[in-house]
């Protein structure tokens, strides 16, 4: 009920200290007039807040994000994605990142994608998620994947009886390798004066050719893995595979990795995307050649662990075209707006979604003997070709000196082959055919021009000094943060508790750098600090 009251609030100005809070604090430090000169200048709730507002000075050139293309994503998975968002509530672009990861990781060893005459490659795509933790990633990888673990699971149990007759046969070939080895040794060294050293070796030789091949037992799910080892469980266990981990330790938490072993990674990963063939020289285990393989990356990292491997690695990531071939997404976190819901019991968008993978799963590879796939090609019906052109020019129209594109010309130059990887997934997922239509090209390229935004964003940030860039997203979080709550203001705990400048010096540092923009104004009333947010910049009227 309205009663016509004012409020006086005590204004410290901007060198206030930080444990003043009330009119006993400004009595004794200013004196009992400035007390009686604040309350007689008392104001309307809010109005302290509210009048008086300049229009706002700019921050910098910045990027503001844009809205995920919803309807871009095909029927089914965009329902399976908004049942998973009713009830986890995590960033959208989150959710979806699980769900092309799933997509991904069942297909890719089923089809390849024909651009045009030479260029043909693999429909694996390489996901990043930069979010901080607690975003839920875990639960949304466990909610899209449960088929793919269910799948790894049953082929792992019902192998289980070959693999040890594997493991058997092995053995008894270990044995009888060492005792033609030692035999070979005695005749040389006169142990054994009746063998035939000739004959011996003969043996070996054939030998050789028997050893037993383990059973392809399906690793599909991958986590801990150098980039070496990962090569050698896809060319020797299953060829087919991905990397999913909200911890992103396999690239970026080898703190103590040189320059040297940095490039050697991401070379790797680099050619594993593209699908090319490759060797690797080992001096203990044997070498071995890499070919017909696929991998899905899918990894979520912190900002802070990102800028510090960037800064680790300088321009190698960079210049080698490491991060041109992710579709990055950097969302705003919803923690601090994630009210509590049940999971309900029934959840019939993922179970159908869910449905669909498992079918993909249970269809057999074509694996040849030396463990390579042998995918169907795909290729873009003219409607999808005629789009594709139509997106490849539209992007590097803009990449020259001084395009819009122009500072992640890396990025965007790889944009329209992952728009063409994506246009097969859906297409397979949602109507498996030997041709890709318009319509699946035409929400691809939507999907892949929003995760180039977002590059150009994210790269077009990294590049602003930490103080400015800190004020960019304290600023982009509490916009979007009212806008959503419906109101102009948040309190400063809120905000150091789930904002994205935590740390208390910066925080501070930022949210100056914007009260003296007049984005934000600082208040305290009565006991708590409230931060407004410019009306302008909220699209209300000051």
């Amino acid at each position: 009920m309205a009663i016509g009251a004012k409020v006086a609030v005590p204004d410290f100005g901007t060198q206030r200290p930080e444990d003043v809070t009330d009119f006993n604090d400004m009595a004794a430090l200013f004196g009992l007039e400035a007390v009686s000169r604040t309350i007689r200048q008392a104001t309307t709730p809010d109005q302290a807040a509210n009048d008086g507002w300049p229009d706002p000075l700019p921050l910098t050139t910045r990027i503001d994000p844009e809205p995920y293309p919803e309807d871009a994503l095909t029927p089914r998975i965009y329902e399976a994605v908004k049942e998973v968002q009713g009830f986890v509530k995590a960033p959208l672009p989150l959710i979806v990142s699980s769900a092309l990861s799933a997509l991904s990781l069942a297909c890719q060893g089923h089809i390849d994608v024909k651009r045009a005459d030479l260029l043909q490659g693999p429909t694996s795509l390489n996901l990043l998620v930069i979010a901080g933790s607690g975003e839920r990633k875990d639960t949304c990888d466990d909610l899209f994947m449960g088929e793919v673990r269910r799948y790894q699971d049953e082929q792992s149990r019902d192998l289980a009886p070959e693999v040890e007759r594997y493991q058997a046969k092995e053995d008894a070939w270990k044995a009888e390798r060492e005792g033609l080895l030692l035999a070979i040794k005695n005749t040389r060294n006169g142990k054994n004066k009746g063998g035939n050293a000739s004959q011996l070796k003969a043996d070996l030789e054939a030998l050789q050719a028997e050893k037993p091949k383990p059973p392809r037992e399906p690793q599909i799910l991958l986590v801990d893995e150098t980039p070496e080892s990962l090569a050698w469980k896809l060319v020797h266990r299953y060829p087919a595979a991905g990397v999913v981990s909200s911890e992103a330790g396999l690239i970026f938490g080898a703190n103590g990795m040189g320059k040297d072993s940095i490039v050697r990674s991401l070379s790797l990963l680099n050619t594993l995307w593209s699908g090319k063939g490759f060797s690797i020289g080992r001096r203990t285990t044997g070498s071995f050649t890499v070919r017909g393989v696929r991998l899905t990356v899918s990894l979520q990292v912190q900002m802070e662990i990102l800028q510090d491997f960037i800064e680790k690695s300088g321009l190698l990531a960079r210049g080698g075209g490491f991060w041109a071939r992710f579709l990055l997404a950097w969302p705003e976190s919803t923690q601090g707006q994630r009210t509590f819901s049940d999971s309900p019991k029934h959840r019939p968008s993922l179970a159908a979604f869910n449905r669909r993978i498992a079918e993909i799963l249970q269809t057999s590879l074509e694996i040849h003997d030396d463990g390579s796939l042998s995918p169907a090609v795909m290729t873009l019906t003219p409607a999808a070709k005629q789009a594709f052109i139509t997106y490849h020019n539209e992007i590097e129209g803009r990449l020259g000196e001084g395009g819009e594109l122009f500072d992640v010309r890396d990025v965007a130059s790889k944009t329209a082959d992952n728009a063409a990887r994506l246009a097969a997934l859906l297409q397979w997922f949602e109507d498996p055919q030997d041709t890709i239509e318009g319509e699946y090209f035409e929400r691809a390229s939507r999907i892949a021009a929003w995760h180039l935004s977002e590059s150009q964003r994210f790269f077009g940030e990294l590049a602003l000094p930490q103080d400015l860039a800190d004020a960019v997203r304290l600023d982009t979080w509490i916009v979007n943060h009212c806008r959503q709550q419906g109101t102009q203001k948040a309190s400063s705990t809120m905000l150091r508790q789930y904002g994205p400048v935590r740390d208390k010096k910066r925080f501070k540092e930022a949210l100056e750098s914007l009260t003296g923009r007049e984005r934000l104004r600082d208040i305290n009333e009565g006991r708590q600090r409230n931060i407004y947010v410019n009306p302008a910049l909220l699209g209300t009227a000051s």
